[in-house]
């Protein structure tokens, strides 16, 4: 399911109630007809009402009414990895970029120690996105908020910890404007984004390939760009 929310006239814990029901029924179906896939929710990460992280770590008080909880969710049995969203534009849209910069510091800070301390699983940021912005020095705003990201979870990943992976929504290549959004961008069209996202690709693969040196160079878009 695609973040799953609940809009209802009824209190924010019997909508969790119903919706953890379900999730635990869904995830056992879907394994009892293949164990060989990974399964995810496909949540926001937004915390409910249960949790002190409800008011400390959500993008705002709506957050937690929306019937989901990350924690909750996110350790059921047959759920493999845990996701999360991230969407500061669009979740705080009259803040600044230094205090969407701070929430997403904490946002993701929060989740990777959810991920190793309480759900003992991976978490992957599932949706990264941000509006194209850039300020009077041509620094995309995009840039900095991605940049905050992927130096946590490299950070994470290094020591073999729950961060990761973030997946950007959305790249797209020429000719399919049809599909965009206000989040959308072409890659090679923002060459300091571009850099971002070669350089945390080859970061991680360097760090999970079972054999760098099988590497083909001459071939490979990593070569001569890892730190």
């Amino acid at each position: 399911m695609n973040e799953p929310r609940c809009s209802s006239s009824s209190s924010a814990p019997i909508l969790q109630h119903g919706v953890q029901a379900w999730l635990n029924e869904m995830a056992a179906f879907v394994k009892s007809l293949d164990q060989k896939h990974l399964v995810t929710v496909g949540l926001e990460g937004f915390y409910g009402l249960n949790t002190t992280k409800g008011l400390e770590v959500n993008p705002g008080e709506w957050a937690a009414s929306l019937g989901s909880d990350f924690i909750q969710n996110s350790a059921i049995e047959n759920i493999d990895f845990a996701s999360v969203h991230a969407y500061p534009d669009s979740w705080m849209p009259h803040d600044d970029m230094e205090a969407k910069a701070r929430f997403l510091s904490r946002w993701v800070d929060s989740h990777i120690s959810d991920g190793d301390h309480v759900l003992k699983k991976p978490v992957i940021f599932t949706e990264v996105g941000s509006l194209v912005h850039a300020d009077n020095q041509g620094l995309a705003d995009k840039d900095i908020l991605l940049k905050t990201m992927y130096e946590k979870i490299y950070e994470s990943a290094k020591k073999r910890q729950a961060g990761a992976g973030a997946l950007i929504w959305q790249l797209l290549v020429e000719g399919v404007g049809e599909y965009s959004d206000r989040f959308s961008f072409v890659a090679w069209d923002n060459p300091s984004t571009y850099k971002l996202i070669l350089k945390q690709s080859c970061r991680l693969k360097s760090i999970f390939a079972k054999s760098i040196q099988s590497r083909k160079l001459n071939k490979d878009p990593c070569s001569g760009n890892l730190p």
